[in-house]
């Protein structure tokens, strides 16, 4: 998935979102005031929950369609690693070799090999460059890594897929 369409996803999850506070969750409640005593009334005290949940939720997805929207794919740069570079690793302490996509966190995906660029992994490699050591703190411990190589998005011509 690429940025343009997460945006696509975030903008119909807003809508979808906003249909059910506006419409669906005002009918329900009033649908559960109908029945009587609120003090004891489930249905009303599970509706005003997800009516807060649902503005919760509203409110952090329009935040992150302003972030995402700020992100200027000109600006990511060419030579080093970044937000939406492939990047082929080598673990220094066994050899063994990953491939990884820098991915917003919606996207994060491990069995893809999309990795969020606000995780541990992905903070220690944006800036990097080929050849380039990094030491990132993961659940199982400090791993180092070589930058064995990187692609960036301005140079993908195809879908990743690990």
């Amino acid at each position: 998935m690429g940025l343009q369409e997460l945006l696509n996803t975030l903008r119909g999850e807003l809508s979808a979102l906003k249909k059910e506070f506006r419409i669906d969750i005002p009918q329900k409640i009033e649908q559960a005031r109908l029945l009587g005593d609120l003090s004891e009334n489930a249905d009303y005290h599970a509706m005003k929950e997800r009516q807060g949940f649902v503005r919760a939720r509203i409110i952090f997805v329009k935040q992150r369609i302003a972030s995402l929207s700020a992100i200027d794919p000109r600006s990511v740069p060419q030579d080093r690693v970044g937000f939406g570079s492939i990047v082929h690793l080598r673990d220094t302490e066994n050899g063994g070799e990953r491939v990884v996509k820098l991915v917003a966190p919606e996207e994060s995906n491990g069995e893809k090999g999309w990795v969020s660029i606000a995780s541990p992994i992905g903070r220690g490699l944006v800036g990097r460059r080929e050849g380039d050591g990094v030491r990132i703190q993961t659940p199982g411990g400090v791993k180092t890594f070589e930058v064995k190589k990187f692609i960036t998005l301005h140079e993908q011509k195809e879908p990743f897929s690990a």
